[in-house]
Order: structure tokens, then sequence, then C-alpha cells
């Protein structure tokens, strides 16, 4: 770690390389956090979180209780044991409260000064954070698994949602109207997720087995279907026989930079896709055990080397390289099924210089939600202490996980 920091000092290395070694180091050191709690609002299973993305500070839960709960994450008291209080939350007695289970919970990713929900009601609402009132209400025919705002789209304001019917829904925040629909897809449509490289882009998962990739700009819609085969199993290969899994797809997530799509199905399989490309890369994750009968929420590391990927697997939360396909651990902590999960990535300074140290481990975070209605943290643990005898060092290395030699082949020599 020194020799990162003194290259970094003297202009011999990328401020960057440092964080990511860094990052990653936390990363694969996550350990359910003892010493904090998050406050217990839900009287049921929790279906999703999300951090909004401007602080890093709020975060958002939804519950089958149709309960939504705000958290105010950081510790004001500066104690080193302390509760994420909530801060506000949309009870059973509010009036505009959903009625049934809160599938998907999202913040505006551009200021935290509104939110949106949606539900197995039927509908998607926008809130004011402020005043905790819908400033919208779209209704559908059908239950409602998931909706997405594109992260980085400046020039639409569209959210995506998926329904019970086949057809997605394309919702534009600046009309307060469906915009226009995507039709494709045969049975209910389980997940969505707009791509955060490219603002048009959008993937869609379904319980028909497949997943498609939309440019929203274009009439016909959409740009390919994606095959798990890549077209071996049938050299006349179609649209029509195209399928990403043997089952039920219900989570999508794109990795950070948006090159790449994981896919995940009730056939026990995680898949990696190239985005540009739609195809299959190989990767080989093993049994993913997914007994969800709707969208799952999973999350990807950001700013590591290598990336992660943060899966609910049952009451545990299996932690993957997203290159290699390597399970390098699984967390355990919660005494029921886990259905969401969200990692809250390291920042940067507005000039590019990495932050220090501290405030990295406070913000390398990652809360998972359970039917077993709590809310975890997971840090990463206290670095060990520096072993001086070199047969120790030695021997340290010997059982030290291979997904941390090329970050750290050096740091022990050089502390």
């Amino acid at each position: 770690m020194l020799g990162f920091i003194s290259a970094r000092q003297a202009g011999l290395d990328d401020p960057l390389r440092l964080r990511r070694a860094e990052s990653t180091r936390r990363v694969l050191s996550l350990e359910l956090n003892k010493d904090r709690d998050v406050e217990r609002i839900h009287g049921s299973g929790i279906n999703t979180l999300d951090i909004e993305p401007v602080e890093g500070r709020y975060m958002l839960s939804g519950g089958s209780d149709g309960v939504i709960v705000l958290y105010d994450l950081e510790n004001l008291s500066r104690k080193p044991n302390y509760t994420c209080k909530a801060l506000c939350s949309v009870g059973r007695s509010h009036p505009d409260a959903h009625k049934f289970s809160v599938e998907t919970v999202q913040w505006y990713p551009h200021d935290t000064g509104m939110f949106t929900s949606s539900s197995f009601d039927k509908t998607l609402k926008i809130w004011d954070t402020n005043t905790l009132q819908p400033a919208d209400v779209f209704q559908f025919e059908g239950t409602v698994y998931s909706h997405h705002m594109s992260p980085v789209a400046t020039k639409h304001c569209l959210i995506a949602v998926g329904t019970k019917s086949p057809k997605v829904q394309l919702c534009d925040l600046k009309s307060g109207s469906c915009s226009h629909i995507l039709q494709g897809h045969r049975q209910e449509v389980l997940a969505v997720s707009w791509s955060p490289r490219h603002e048009y882009i959008l993937a869609t998962a379904s319980a028909d087995s497949k997943v498609k990739l939309w440019d929203v700009r274009r009439a016909s819609g959409c740009l390919t279907t994606l095959d798990q085969h890549n077209g071996e199993k049938s050299k006349a290969s179609s649209e029509a026989v195209n399928t990403a899994h043997n089952g039920r797809v219900n989570g999508l997530c794109y990795t950070s930079d948006g090159l790449h799509l994981l896919t995940v199905g009730t056939d026990d399989r995680m898949r990696l896709w190239n985005s540009s490309t739609g195809e299959n890369t190989l990767v080989n994750y093993g049994k993913v055990s997914n007994e969800s009968r709707k969208g799952l929420k999973f999350s990807v590391s950001c700013g590591c080397s290598p990336e992660f990927a943060f899966v609910p697997c049952k009451s545990t939360i299996a932690v993957y390289t997203i290159f290699s396909g390597e399970l390098i651990t699984m967390l355990r902590g919660h005494y029921n099924t886990v259905d969401c999960c969200v990692f809250q990535p390291n920042f940067q300074s507005e000039d590019g210089v990495c932050l220090s140290l501290e405030q990295l481990r406070i913000i390398t975070e990652l809360y998972s939600g359970s039917r077993d209605c709590n809310i975890l943290a997971w840090i990463p643990a206290l670095r060990e202490p520096v072993l001086d005898d070199v047969s120790d060092k030695s021997l340290r290395r010997q059982h030290i996980n291979p997904a941390y030699e090329d970050a750290w082949s050096s740091s022990d020599d050089e502390d």
C-alpha cells in the first residue's frame, strides 16, 4: 500500500490505480458490520433497495408490506456503534401508500428531491421527497414487476416499466403519460435496465426466457434477442428461437461501464453478455441458485480490478468475479431468503484525485434486504497487523485469496 501511495505522490503512477487496488481489497474483505444496525421498520420482507448516487448518503427500501422507508446512512454521532435511522416512511396509514408489495424503488439519478416506486397494485408513483406526496401516478393493467430510469440520460426522461403484460411501457416524466410501447416479449416482463453507457439503449428480461436489447429511438425498437448458444444450436437461428436462459429471466444488471450485461434466470444460471454484439461470453459461474418467482435485484462493483457481482442466493449473498466466474465468498447473516442488495461504490473528488483511504472505508459498503425483515450492512474488515517475520509473511501469502495477487503483489514488501 505504501508503494502505491509513494508512487502516486511522486507522480509516477495513475491516482486511480491506488483507488482500484484499495477498492478491490476492501470488497474482498467485506463482512457483516456488527457495530451498525439499520432501523427495522418493515413488518414483512424487503424486496428492493436503492442508494442515491449524488451523495451516497440516503437509502430507500420497499417491502412486501407496501411500505417505503428512507434512511440516513451517515454516522452523525461518530460513535463506533450506531443505528442508521429512518428519516421518514410512507406507511400503511399514509393516504397515498401502495396497497400491495413494493417491488422497485429508485432515486431520481440527478438529485435527491424525487424518487420513484412501483408495486403489485399496478401503479408507478413519482414522489416528492420533501413532502412525501406523489407528484404523479401511472396506472397499468397488470402487476408491475420492475421499473428503471436511465442514470445517464440528458435528452429524455423515460421510465421503463415491466409488468404482467408482455409489452414494455415507457413513461415520460415530462408529459406525464406513457409515450410508447415496446412489443416483442410473449410473457410478463420481470426486469428492465437502461444502459449506463448509451441513454437510448434498454435491456428487458421476461418469463419467456428471452432478453432483448432495444434502441427506443427506432420504430421497430428491438436491436437483438440474446442467444445463449450464439447461433450455434440452430444455424438458421431466428429471433423466435433465441433464448438467454432455459427458464424465466428475472434479473438484469449492466457492468458499471455498460460494456457487459449480466442476467440471472430460474435455470440457476448467470450469464455475461457483450452488450455491443449480444454475444454470450460463456463465463461459467456454476450453479447460481435462484428460486424467485419475481424480479431479483442484484448488484455489481465499480472501480475494482477485477469487478465483482453480488447476487442474492437463498439466505446468503454470493460474490463472484464477473469476468472469470470465480465464486469468491458467500456472505452469511440473514435468516431467510435475500431478495435484493445494493453496492455503495467509491467516489472521486471533482478534480479526479482519489479520496483518502478513511473516506474510502466509509463508502465501500454493501446493503442487503431479506424476507427476515432486516437490512444488513457489510463493510470491509479491518486490516490485519503487519507481520515482521519473513516466514510468517511467506506463510500468509500461501493462504491469500488468489484474487488479491495482481493488485497486491508487492505491497507487503513495501509497507
